[in-house]
């Protein structure tokens, strides 16, 4: 599984980051975490808002940052 973050690196970004870690980590999950800090490449994922996440090339969610236990039913 690969969960992607989409944001240019503000701590909201980087909370999210932390956020996913630990929902897949609880989860006990195989993942990569694959942080994307070019605009130009998160705008072609459709988000015009971030922190976003992405799961397998997929956005699951953009604007804001989630609790763990949000992130993991989005994992699932």
């Amino acid at each position: 599984m690969k969960i992607q973050i989409l944001g240019t690196g503000c701590p909201k970004c980087k909370q999210l980051a932390v956020v996913a870690e630990l929902a897949a980590e609880d989860l006990k999950l195989e993942y990569e975490l694959e942080k994307i800090t070019d605009i130009n490449e998160i705008v072609t994922f459709g988000v015009m808002i971030t922190p976003a996440l992405a799961v397998d090339g997929v956005v699951k969610l953009a604007g804001k940052v989630p609790s763990v236990d949000e992130v993991k039913a989005m994992l699932v």
